[in-house]
């Protein structure tokens, strides 16, 4: 045990599985036994009856996070009430449970989906802890940077097959995956364009793969060659999950801040994108 060689007690938290459907897409759904995190409810209570006995661990924690985009409190207030549960039968065996941490999954309105109620929301934990004293963490994470970020993208070209309509744009699957990896929605709008005529097309990137999208079916008006699309609430998972798949580099990053803008990130060069790559001899 790393704590044990090290000579110091390790303060530690443990994720319990509380098997709560979050009523999300499969792939950001984590509170189900059929997921990898966490650890089942008996499971959790060995693990502290353990630690407890140890000299080198001192269980202060209990942490669940059942999913991402919830849009529903149900599945929160479900999961803090089995966990609550856990907690005040480890409080009668004499471990001092001080953390409660009920992770984040706070979704944001892409499109037309009703998003919680934060005071429902942290009503409903509060409720499942009566009687426990416990510090009470949060995680928001998307809930706090979602909306806050777009993603720019240029148009290069549109393609007509006699069937469909294309927009070609300079952005790519590497630079937003959510809508090719999760079929997730992201708002698109043109600039300077807001008021003008639609129809129905699809926004796709330049990656030789059908899969590579940023948006389908949805209405735009007629697009030029360097024309701006920005493609909303990309805060969340857009430039974190990006990557530099057929040999793209990432994109620059610009904060406004008090209505002025600043690079905070610079665009990568093709150079950057091979620097780690070794020549073989």
């Amino acid at each position: 045990m790393i704590a044990e060689k090290l000579g110091v007690v390790a303060r530690i938290s443990i994720r319990v599985n509380p098997n709560i459907d979050p009523k999300t897409h499969p792939y950001i759904s984590t509170g189900l036994h059929e997921n990898k995190f966490g650890v089942d409810i008996e499971s959790a209570k060995r693990m502290y009856i353990h630690a407890k006995n140890s000299a080198s661990l001192d269980p202060v924690g209990i942490h669940f996070h059942i999913g991402s985009q919830i849009t529903d409190v149900n599945p929160f207030k479900e999961a803090a009430e089995v966990l609550a549960n856990l907690v005040r039968n480890l409080k009668a065996l004499k471990i001092d449970i001080k953390f409660f941490d009920v992770g984040g999954g706070i979704g944001i309105q892409y499109k037309e989906e009703e998003t919680v109620a934060l005071y429902e929301y942290a009503q409903s934990i509060f409720a499942a802890l009566g009687g426990l004293d416990v510090t009470l963490v949060c995680e928001p994470g998307r809930y706090l940077v979602g909306d806050c970020g777009y993603f720019l993208t240029k148009v290069l070209y549109e393609k007509h097959n006699g069937y469909k309509r294309f927009v070609i744009v300079d952005g790519a699957m590497n630079d937003l995956i959510r809508p090719s990896l999760y079929q997730a929605y992201h708002a698109i709008e043109v600039e300077g364009k807001e008021d003008a005529e639609k129809s129905v097309c699809d926004v796709v990137g330049p990656v030789c793969e059908s899969g590579d999208f940023l948006a389908k079916n949805i209405e735009l008006p007629a697009l030029a060659h360097d024309d701006v699309l920005i493609v909303k609430s990309a805060g969340a998972y857009g430039f974190t999950m990006s990557s530099n798949y057929n040999t793209r580099s990432r994109v620059a990053e610009v904060a406004l801040e008090n209505e002025e803008d600043r690079l905070i990130r610079r665009r990568e060069m093709f150079e950057d994108v091979i620097a780690l790559e070794k020549a073989c001899l």
